[in-house]
């Protein structure tokens, strides 16, 4: 007899194919009823992988045997494209989508299928390249909630809104891992009915997941042996996945020793939340036409680069040092925590992923050299940062893109083009600076501030935006580094009680400034007398 057998879950007895098909025969019993048991609209979560692939295709098999009276109720079908998707991943996941939305109309079925992307404003290279942010860890996982969770959450609460109620059915399986297996038992307890969980996320709304208990093998077996009712082929979707495998194979039917390609794992192939993307190094591995991927690779390994503390700043984006305890060959140390890239680190990135982008067009497949790395509006929103949140006047994103395209940079958003600042002022700005680097920041954020504030009717706010330049850039790194370990220590003291120390910390560098500055006691400190306190003391 022939087992469905996978390793990954030795606890869970494997079932025959006899079994398998029973429970799929109960499942489309099961999904019938409950379908037609209420109003309550569906979202199918389908990012074309094999289990959401396997849970839609049972969802639609069982609807599609529905007399056309009770197919009444809307099930929408969700993929959300987080724009930095495996090329051939999204390219199969766009093309399944055209294919399910021309089966629906044919077989006249209550699908919708919806293309979701996140906001312009919180994809990943809006946030590293715009904002600065390094490339995720485990530590700052900044790209999940933005780039998945967010698009999701926002159609799922639009549902609720128009309805009150909706359920989503996920493919979601306990042997995809142990932390996936705990959490879904922990849901078991406050079931309202088998497979139908309470979302702990949205009010509101359930989640089903039929397929919790089938294994890696028995996806498979399902949509081997059952035909792909939308028309696209099951059998491209294995090659897919055993084309990511290491060793190239992807069996069915195996024992307990031999490997499976249930284990591929698509995603974003800028992720750094992992050593390395196993899947897209697979696919180029065992595929000489997928070698024109292999500079993705190699962009992806210069993002994962170990940290370089000279492209971020030593403050963080909010112009706050914060301090950390670094442990470096079992040396102790507190410094700085690395913030965002610098300007000319993110606009090294902006050329970087540009030429990359010209040099797959031009390696790519026929099918696909209309690749889009970034966006148009993502290099709008990331030139918006710069100009208006970085006070970069300079406006070097359209040179960059014209430089590295030959091409004039269209920007979608009115009035984008129109500033009173512009390259030939930033230029000024450095030579009067002399290369420091701190002194041009002030001034160009006190110069931009005050063209933000210009055309205003009321200019409600200018002082505290322009106090604020002064407090994050008015000091020296090496100022600002010991005013943070000041009030690091001063916090210690408080919390310890010591009255003392509080007192040397406080009252110490004013001390220290009344002698010093004895003999100029009448001179006020300003930003001039402390910049150029060598030049006024020699002449």
């Amino acid at each position: 007899m022939v087992i469905a057998q996978q390793p990954e879950n030795k606890s869970q007895q494997p079932r025959t194919v006899a079994e398998l098909v029973e429970d799929v025969q109960a499942l489309t019993t099961e999904i019938q009823q409950l379908y037609c048991l209420d109003e309550i609209p569906w979202v199918v979560g389908y990012s074309g992988g094999k289990d959401s692939s396997c849970v839609l295709q049972l969802v639609w098999n069982a609807i599609a045997a529905l007399p056309p009276c009770k197919r009444t109720k809307t099930i929408h079908v969700i993929t959300t494209d987080t724009l930095v998707e495996n090329p051939y991943v999204s390219l199969w996941v766009r093309n399944s989508l055209k294919q399910m939305k021309l089966a629906t109309q044919e077989q006249n079925l209550p699908f919708e299928p919806h293309l979701l992307q996140p906001e312009f404003k919180e994809t990943f290279w809006v946030g590293l390249i715009g904002k600065g942010y390094p490339a995720p860890k485990g530590k700052f996982r900044w790209c999940t909630e933005r780039l998945k969770i967010k698009p999701s959450n926002r159609f799922i609460r639009d549902v609720i809104r128009d309805n009150g109620e909706a359920i989503l059915v996920l493919g979601t399986r306990k042997a995809e891992s142990t932390k996936r297996a705990y959490r879904m038992k922990q849901w078991e307890a406050k079931r309202v009915r088998d497979h139908l969980s309470p979302n702990m996320n949205l009010p509101n709304s359930l989640v089903y997941s039929p397929i919790e208990d089938w294994r890696n093998d028995e996806v498979w077996l399902y949509l081997m042996q059952w035909e792909n009712p939308w028309g696209c082929s099951n059998k491209d979707l294995f090659a897919m996945y055993r084309g990511a495998s290491a060793d190239n194979e992807c069996p069915l039917v195996v024992d307990t020793s031999t490997p499976s390609c249930g284990s591929s794992r698509f995603g974003c192939w800028v992720c750094t939340l992992v050593n390395q993307d196993k899947s897209m190094a697979a696919m180029i591995q065992n595929d000489e036409e997928k070698e024109w991927l292999q500079p993705l690779l190699d962009f992806r390994q210069e993002l994962d680069a170990p940290i370089n503390r000279d492209r971020r700043d030593f403050r963080r984006r909010n112009g706050d040092v914060q301090l950390y305890e670094r442990n470096l060959d079992e040396t102790i140390s507190v410094e700085p925590i690395p913030g965002p890239y610098i300007k000319e680190a993110r606009e090294d990135w902006l050329r970087k992923l540009l030429k990359l982008q010209q040099q797959l067009r031009s390696t790519a497949p026929e099918n696909m050299r209309d690749i889009t790395l970034i966006t148009l509006e993502e290099l709008s929103e990331i030139r918006r940062i710069w100009l208006e949140e970085r006070h970069e006047f300079d406006d070097s994103l359209p040179r960059i893109y014209k430089e590295v395209t030959g091409e004039e940079f269209q920007d979608p958003r009115p009035g984008a083009d129109y500033s009173l600042l512009g390259s030939d002022e930033w230029a000024v700005l450095e030579e009067i600076c002399e290369g420091d680097a701190m002194h041009l920041e002030l001034m160009a954020k006190l110069l931009d501030t005050e063209r933000q504030f210009r055309k205003k009717a009321r200019r409600t706010g200018i002082y505290d935006a322009l106090e604020k330049c002064f407090e994050t850039s008015s000091r020296s790194p090496e100022e600002a580094v010991k005013n943070a370990y000041l009030k690091r220590d001063l916090k210690a003291a408080v919390n310890q009680g010591d009255v003392a120390k509080v007192k040397q910390l406080t009252l110490g560098d004013l001390v220290k400034e009344e002698i010093t500055d004895a003999s100029s006691a009448a001179k006020p400190k300003t930003w001039a007398s402390i910049k150029f306190q060598n030049k006024e003391t020699t002449s």
